[in-house]
This record gives C-alpha cells, sequence and structure tokens, in this order.
C-alpha cells in the first residue's frame, strides 16, 4: 500500500509522514529531500543555476540513497546540510527541471515498488503514484506555516525574520503552483487536512485513521 502526503512548503508533511510510516510499519520516502540532495551537489560544484543541463546530468550521476531516516549523497550524510537556508533558495533550480524530475520520478517510483510506504511531496497524489490507495493533501495556513520555518531555522543556529521568511513562503507557494512540471496540486481524490491548531499527534493520529479505513476498503 502507498500513502501519499502531498501539500505546500512548511506544511510539516516530512514529519508527519516518518511518524505515520512508524505507526503503519511502513517504508517512508522524502521526496523533497532527494531535490535538496541535488541542490546541495550543484551548489558545492559551484554550477550557474542557469545551466539546466549540468543540474540534470549531475542528478544523474549522484548517487542519492536512503538510510535510517537520513539520507545520503554519494555515500555522506548530508540530512542536516539540505535543510540551510541557501540550500533552499536554490532547490527550485532542480525541482523545476524536467530532467532532474523526470529522473528522480523514476527513482521515487522504483522505491515504491519495494513494499508498503508514506512517500511526502508537491506531486506524490498526482505524478508519480496516481494509483495510490491513500491521498492526503496536508496544508496550514501562510502564517503558521512560515512560523514553523521560523522556529526549524532558529534551532539550527540561524536567525531568520518572520516577515522574510513569511514573504519567501508566499512567494514559494506560487512557483510550486505554477511549476511547468510537478506543480503543487491537490489530487482530485486527495483528502486535504488543515493542521491550523491541531498537535503533531493529533495531525498523525487522524492520518493513520485515514489510511487504515482505505487499507481496509482495498482488501
Amino acid at each position: 500500500m502507498i500513502v501519499t502526503i502531498d501539500g505546500p512548503a512548511g506544511a510539516g508533511k516530512s514529519t508527519v509522514a516518518r511518524l505515520l510510516a512508524e505507526r503503519l510499519g511502513f517504508r517512508f520516502l522524502d521526496t523533497g529531500a532527494m531535490y535538496r540532495a541535488v541542490a546541495v551537489a550543484a551548489l558545492r560544484r559551484e554550477l550557474s543555476r542557469d545551466d539546466a543541463a549540468a543540474w540534470a546530468d549531475l542528478a544523474r550521476r549522484v548517487e542519492i540513497r536512503f538510510e535510517d531516516h537520513r539520507i545520503l549523497l554519494d555515500g555522506e550524510d548530508v540530512s542536516d546540510a539540505i535543510r540551510a537556508s541557501h540550500v533552499t533558495a536554490h532547490v527550485r533550480y532542480a525541482a523545476d527541471n524536467p530532467q532532474v524530475r523526470e529522473h528522480l520520478v523514476q527513482l521515487q517510483q522504483a522505491i515504491g515498488r519495494t513494499g508498503d510506504m508514506v512517500t511526502e511531496g508537491r506531486d506524490q497524489g498526482t505524478v508519480v503514484f496516481p494509483h495510490a490507495e491513500c491521498k492526503i493533501f496536508l496544508t496550514a495556513s501562510p502564517a503558521e506555516r512560515a512560523r514553523r520555518r521560523v522556529d526549524d531555522l532558529r534551532q539550527r543556529g540561524e536567525a531568520p525574520e518572520f516577515a522574510a521568511v513569511l514573504a519567501e513562503q508566499i512567494a514559494r507557494d506560487e512557483r510550486d503552483a505554477n511549476r511547468s512540471v510537478g506543480p503543487l496540486v491537490k489530487a482530485p481524490d486527495a483528502i486535504e487536512v488543515v493542521t491550523d491548531g491541531l498537535s503533531l499527534d493529533d495531525v498523525v493520529h487522524r492520518l493513520a485513521a485515514l489510511a487504515t479505513a482505505r487499507k481496509g476498503s482495498a482488501t
């Protein structure tokens, strides 16, 4: 069974998906981390953000894999490096690149064939796994998502301004919705869950109930 969790940046998809996978006994796939890993690799090689062909070639050459909830880039643990602000500012050059996305989608689909899985991203229920048994669209208000991003960055030792983070959040929402490949769109058969005012445990409990119900109806 595949459970997809799509939604805008800052909705808490990665954390919720990881905990949901643990509760269900499924594997967890953080697809956003894959695009971030490509961005890290490109930044380290000082690739021009406008050289789409070089980014695509790099994505095909690097090894990206998951191990014990950590993401490895050519064998190096980059789980923390991919969350830095400068990586966030450049990840769209991987996510908006059709050839990069095509390659990573193929990797994601291959992982999906290995067994039960909870996967999160922007296009999991629409493009990558359109026939998933359970699709969730996880969202929250822009202000709530920006607040969470600020808290996360502060925990990482950065000192972001809320207004700047909110402005970037709104700009990123627009880019994601209007992306030519893999745009952020709610699948017609996805269940929308708004997380404002809900605790993390409340959200995971609700999604676990939805996934269990869908699994029961599919058998």
